[in-house]
């Protein structure tokens, strides 16, 4: 495939240095247009693992209580690829401790991952609504503006296009990796973005979504925040073209795998116009963590039914036992505190029913202490974190079981990031 210009570079300074900015063209690629028949075994396999996926979440019984873990899944995995440093056990402990004294709630890095899932909420409830938000920079912009809110990054005007110079890598634009277009040519770039999204579609949806995400990180119209706000688009992309009705496919898992290969990827479409090369890792993305998700709904869904069953041939099992059993895909982690908000009874009450779960082999303890203790659903969490922990990469095989809640994870080794 010959070389394909993408763009313009315009020479701009920012502070003493002069550096090129580069100004994306309009979507779609053109001269040449995608090549996209090397791509169609490609395409149709991600195509069909997309309607495995939706097919399995119009299967799950419970589905509220598996997209409740899923969206918290791709927050968690979208926000350490920034360099957040919390994961999923440290986002549900948080949750699990509604009164605000757990360690984590302190833990700015738990509350980014929070911000993120207001945001994604706050965005699909603005899709879903007919009185709301289009889909549209507005919407990304009122986005950003719940992803950033009280966290790191709050100072960088969420909810605002910059009005200033940003760059990707290196420790100032001279020596940057790659410099996004200068803040003047920001209004006509994310015009000619919105326009594209709800143009008429004469590629695929799969194949727009993968341009969009390339495009709005080219654009990188804020001055942080652009990565997750990226990622978060391709979910609402999907959905909002009904490729999946749920959000069920945390595509930040793959990108997490592959953080290099996403980079030089991003970099081959500005540099040389690969965007076949791009897609071709696109799509096997969709179709790698489709099939992934599909395989551990099914292994979740079947877990929970056989604990179900082994529950109800327990002796003496109560009906709140019973009841707070089938909160726990929502709520893996509880507490004594949290269950007498969850199923709405008294504190002695709530310890009986924790005590049945954990006697019939379903709750853990795992503090180790005598006071404000914290049980966890260890089955159902362990198959659930793969890919959150820290460090966690490609051909891990397995997780850890889940430690101590309460301190597990607390590696707090804070890594900066780059401008934007």
């Amino acid at each position: 495939m010959p070389k394909r210009t993408t763009g313009r570079y315009e020479r701009t300074t920012v502070g003493d240095e002069d550096v090129a900015a580069f100004i994306p063209f309009p979507l779609p690629p053109a001269k040449p247009p995608l090549a996209l028949g090397p791509l169609a075994e490609r395409l149709r396999t991600a195509e069909q693992a997309l309607a495995r996926l939706e097919l399995a979440g119009e299967m799950v019984p419970s589905l509220d209580g598996f997209l409740y873990a899923f969206v918290r899944k791709e927050a968690v995995i979208s926000s350490q690829i920034e360099g957040t440093q919390a994961t999923l056990v440290d986002l549900l402990a948080f949750e699990a401790e509604g009164d605000g004294e757990h360690e984590a709630a302190r833990d700015a890095d738990v509350e980014e991952v929070c911000n993120y899932v207001d945001a994604l909420n706050f965005a699909r409830e603005q899709l879903a609504n007919p009185k709301g938000l289009p889909l549209s920079i507005r919407l990304l912009n009122e986005t950003h503006r719940r992803l950033l809110r009280g966290v790191r990054g709050a100072d960088r005007l969420p909810g605002e296009v910059r009005s200033t110079q940003n760059w990707i890598g290196g420790s100032r634009p001279g020596n940057a990796r790659y410099v996004p277009p200068p803040a003047h040519a920001l209004g006509e770039a994310l015009g000619v973005l919105e326009t594209y999204m709800h143009a008429k579609p004469e590629l695929p949806p799969l194949v727009r979504a993968g341009l969009l995400h390339v495009q709005f990180e080219t654009i990188h119209p804020y001055l942080d925040g652009n990565g997750r706000i990226g990622r978060l688009l391709v979910t609402l992309l999907l959905e909002h073209w009904r490729l999946l009705t749920k959000p069920l496919l945390y595509l930040s898992l793959f990108f997490k795998r592959h953080r290099e290969e996403y980079y030089r990827r991003l970099d081959r479409v500005r540099r040389d116009g690969d965007w076949e090369g791009w897609l071709d890792y696109f799509l096997d993305g969709v179709a790698t963590i489709a099939e992934e998700a599909v395989t551990s709904a099914r292994e979740l869904f079947a877990l929970v039914a056989t604990d179900r069953a082994r529950l109800l041939a327990s002796d003496g099992v109560s009906v709140l036992a019973l009841r707070l059993f089938e909160l726990l895909p929502r709520r893996p982690i509880v507490t004594v505190a949290s269950v007498m908000t969850l199923v709405e009874t008294t504190k002695p009450t709530a310890g009986r029913a924790i005590e049945q779960l954990v006697n019939a082999g379903v709750l853990v303890e795992t503090t180790g202490r005598r006071r404000d203790r914290s049980y966890v659903y260890r089955a159902y969490l362990d198959r659930l974190r793969v890919g959150t922990e820290l460090g966690q990469m490609e051909g891990s095989g397995s997780v850890p079981s889940t430690g101590n809640v309460v301190t597990d994870a607390r590696r707090r080794t804070r890594r900066g990031r780059n401008q934007g």
